[in-house]
């Protein structure tokens, strides 16, 4: 049972180093430990203190940001013939002792996926918000989670924590599309290939005045996993979301309509509603075309789910001849 340990960094030359020195060096259930670090066009000595420190290093000389790197370090992770594999910020947020707690349901409990859940405390079970964590960010993390839990049918607390673990046919299964960030529509993919999935509390430490390194723009991140999950919602239950946009325009269509229905009953004349009925014929043509829509993208969807298997199995066969 070999496990891979990976961190993806942009300048993190200061607190890196302690980073990989902290990472567990046994598992009980675990023979191998190794540990990767992929740089996301880090400028300072981050390559540097990765390779001194034992890490295998991916040397990204140009930022590309987390969801292009993650698809990186996943594949990495194969070719290294990970069992495991585990991902971890390199800005002390999190404690690398907790990484056994995330391997645990996998090893013994028969997990596909573990997501670190920062927002459940690990000794009350109550939940709160982290301290030195700003509100904003907070309540946006808790908004996000509550829509990716109705999108994809599983509750979970924290969506875009940077600490996880997943097993190897969790890795062999994301194919991740968004060009910025991971952390949401990889829970969607997971959730839609019905691989079992579960959060465990752990303890992180929010430092006042500290900015991301990796999310630069707290507003420029929420807008872009705000588009990412909408996204993969609609690639991945097209039918629903376009039956969903839809009855928008189609309800109000119908309401102009009998509206002015009921005008003529009384009065016998259109006027000087006219313009309800081509509102109304408009909205309700509009609804019917998005439902429409949502047909030949459901048709679509039934390629892209054989699409995904033939990806798999593909990468099943690629990486299963290097492990």
């Amino acid at each position: 049972m070999k496990l891979v340990i990976f961190v993806i960094a942009l300048n993190e030359e200061k607190t890196l180093g302690k980073v990989l020195d902290l990472m567990p060096k046994s598992i009980k259930g675990v023979d191998q430990i190794e540990k990767l670090v992929v740089s996301d066009g880090s400028q300072d000595k981050t390559v540097e203190i990765a390779r001194e420190h034992g890490a295998r290093v991916i040397e990204g000389h140009a930022q590309k940001r987390l969801a292009y790197r993650f698809q990186q370090a996943v594949e990495e992770c194969l070719k290294m013939g990970a069992d495991i594999a585990v991902n971890i910020d390199a800005d002390l947020q999190f404690n690398p002792a907790d990484i056994p707690t995330l391997v645990d349901p996998i090893l013994n409990h028969g997990y596909n996926f573990v997501a670190a859940d920062r927002f459940t405390d690990p000794e009350t079970g109550v939940k709160r918000k982290p301290e030195n964590m700003p509100g904003g960010k907070y309540y946006a993390n808790l908004l996000g989670a509550w829509i990716v839990g109705k999108l994809s049918g599983y509750k979970f607390n924290d969506v875009t924590c940077g600490f996880r673990a997943y097993d190897r046919k969790a890795l062999l299964s994301l194919n991740i599309n968004s060009k910025y960030t991971y952390t949401q529509e990889s829970f969607q993919v997971l959730a839609v290939k019905k691989l079992n999935m579960t959060s465990m509390p752990v303890l992180v430490k929010y430092f006042p005045g500290r900015k991301s390194r990796v999310v630069t723009n707290f507003f420029q991140f929420l807008f872009g996993s705000a588009i990412n999950i909408m996204r993969a919602f609609r690639d991945q239950a097209p039918l629903t979301f376009f039956l969903g946009l839809g009855i928008i325009p189609f309800v109000m269509g119908m309401i102009m309509l009998i509206a002015l229905g009921v005008h003529y009953l009384i009065n016998q004349s259109f006027t000087p509603y006219k313009f309800l009925g081509f509102g109304g014929i408009y909205l309700l043509s509009l609804g019917l075309f998005i439902w429409g829509l949502g047909l030949m993208a459901d048709m679509l969807d039934r390629n892209n789910i054989n699409q995904e298997k033939i990806i798999e199995r593909l990468k099943r066969i690629e990486y299963e001849e290097k492990k």
